[in-house]
């Protein structure tokens, strides 16, 4: 069984390069590190975008995906905090904030308001 459709095999090398072209680019992009920071913001954008995109380090193929990260998420996985600890810290600082709020020593200014400040 070939990996080539019937309508390109009667075809011409060139018609089949590009259809291997095409499955290559459709799978995922493998990159040198050399040529990865070479255009390291477009690649990123690549991968953004959904593209799969490979990093070849020695014999081992990096991927490059976008992740989603949220606070509790990324406490837990740097920190290795639980997330009971996590709500424990949010309560906290959400009991400090009013406190800070009630005695003034934090307000809520427009932009309007700060730039007359900083004048």
């Amino acid at each position: 069984m070939s990996l080539v459709p019937d309508n390109l095999a009667a075809g011409s090398a060139p018609r089949i390069e590009k259809f291997y072209q095409r499955l290559y680019k459709d799978v995922m992009k493998t990159l040198t590190i050399t040529d990865a920071k070479k255009n390291l913001s477009r690649w990123l954008a690549a991968a953004v975008r959904g593209d799969d995109i490979g990093i070849v380090c020695g014999a081992d193929i990096i991927a490059l995906r976008k992740v989603e990260v949220e606070s509790t998420d990324y406490a837990q996985r740097e920190y290795g905090v639980a997330p009971e600890q996590v709500a424990v810290l949010d309560k906290a600082t959400d009991k400090r904030y009013r406190q800070l709020r009630r005695s003034r020593k934090v307000v809520t200014v427009t932009a309007e308001q700060l730039r007359k400040k900083l004048e």
